[in-house]
């Protein structure tokens, strides 16, 4: 069993660097399926959710490998089939980009209902609706394979029931070659949804007004290869910058968009940490003055997002006073609360709130990571713990993070990665 073990009680200092973003990635792949000419994706997260999307295309046909570390070559025009059902397919939740890209390659689409992480009913009924209104027939087979299939997709105008990232994105994949002009109103405006609707104009693709809700795809017939460079993820940079702030040190964030940022940054300015914004960079100096208490409502962009929530709560435990929470987009995804009060953490759930008493007394406890954020969650946490904590379920965490101990390390956490087989244990090195 591979496991993380914390030994905290020391402030965080130093720079990190912040690799692209994961959830541009995980749709940009898929993307490069529409494409008639081969790609070069650049600033790649090297994480296990990049390895399992790359696989699948290779599944289907497509020459899939890597120039370096951060960058891809993907030729998708040997792709012949639209057939995504192994269980590779099921092993991740962007799995879904491939109904998109493959129902606008082919016209049709057969792709298994992805998993990924466990926090709350995660639909995707606006994705089948935007694919119907294009001129799609969608069908769900044995509860585990979706189908969709059209003679040819008509532009058309879509209004969305409620802001879905993931529904904007497939929507815009499909229309991408569709007949004529496709509206999406009510969409989500994420910046991996710009960068997505960047990477396929730079193709050749017309989609107008990707960061509103109001997004204008017009069809084209060809798309062309390019070479293209993933934003930074700013999920990862808030992550660090909840590390910094929680441990009361200071470190700079390098290669973020301190735009992308801005939400983060105004919680940690509330509450005391002093952020000093460079072109392409952040400092988060956490050692100036006390820490006060906040509230936070997580909110579609560009309100504060929900992929922040569980390291802002794992911040706030450190607080004094009584800080709340309001889980606004998904219903359940106070999972890892549980294995916070394991290290004595004083939180309750009521519904959508978490109440949060912080400053209380933590000792290291052995957790695990219910989720991808959850995971980081529980690195913050420990951190800030003298003694030695023990996180299992650390693949979560290896979804989306890139050189997640390596990157702590340079900043002095003492952290490593493990496999334990019976009373024996053994570190990992990259």
């Amino acid at each position: 069993m591979e496991k993380f073990v914390v030994n905290g009680g020391k402030p965080l200092f130093g720079e990190v660097n912040i690799s692209g973003a994961k959830n541009a990635a995980v749709a940009i792949i898929p993307a490069v399926i529409l494409c008639d000419e081969p790609c070069q994706i650049e600033n790649i997260p090297n994480i296990s959710d990049v390895s399992l999307i790359s696989r699948i295309l290779q599944q289907l046909g497509a020459n899939v490998r890597r120039i370096n570390r951060s960058s891809l070559y993907i030729d998708p025009t040997k792709i012949g089939t639209f057939n995504a059902t192994t269980e590779l397919v099921r092993g991740m939740r962007a799995s879904y980009y491939l109904l998109g890209a493959l129902l606008g390659k082919f016209g049709k689409a057969k792709v298994a209902l992805p998993g990924g992480c466990n926090f709350g009913v995660r639909p995707i009924d606006q994705h089948l609706k935007g694919f119907e209104a294009l001129g799609a027939d969608t069908r769900l087979v044995d509860g585990a394979i979706i189908e969709a299939e059209c003679d040819r997709l008509v532009g058309t105008h879509i209004y969305l029931d409620v802001v879905s990232v993931g529904a904007t994105m497939n929507i815009m994949l499909a229309a991408c070659k569709a007949n004529g002009m496709t509206i999406i109103e009510n969409a989500a405006k994420e910046p991996h949804i710009v960068d997505l609707a960047n990477f396929l104009n730079s193709m050749g693709a017309d989609i107008r007004g990707a960061g509103t809700d109001v997004i204008k795809v017009r069809g084209a017939s060809y798309l062309h290869g390019v070479t293209y460079s993933i934003i930074p993820d700013q999920i990862e940079a808030g992550t660090y910058m909840c590390a910094a702030a929680a441990t009361r040190g200071c470190i700079t964030v390098n290669n973020i968009t301190p735009k992308h940022l801005e939400s983060i940054t105004a919680k940690l300015r509330e509450m005391g940490v002093k952020i000093t914004e460079y072109d392409e960079a952040i400092k988060v100096d956490a050692t100036v003055k006390p820490l006060k208490r906040c509230n936070i409502k997580t909110m579609p962009h560009p309100g504060f997002p929900t992929d922040c929530q569980p390291q802002f709560a794992a911040l706030l435990m450190s607080v004094p006073g009584t800080s709340i929470i309001n889980e606004n987009v998904w219903d359940n995804r106070y999972q890892y609360v549980s294995e916070l009060i394991r290290m004595g953490a004083q939180i309750s759930v009521e519904g959508r709130l978490a109440i949060i008493e912080g400053g209380a007394p933590l000792t290291a406890a052995p957790v695990k990571a219910t989720d991808l954020r959850a995971g980081a969650a529980m690195i913050i946490a420990a951190l800030q713990i003298n003694g030695s904590t023990e996180i299992s379920s650390i693949q979560y965490i290896e979804r989306g993070y890139e050189d997640v101990v390596e990157k702590f390390r340079s900043l002095g956490a003492d952290i490593k990665k493990v496999y334990f087989t019976g009373d024996n244990e053994q570190e990992l090195r990259a």
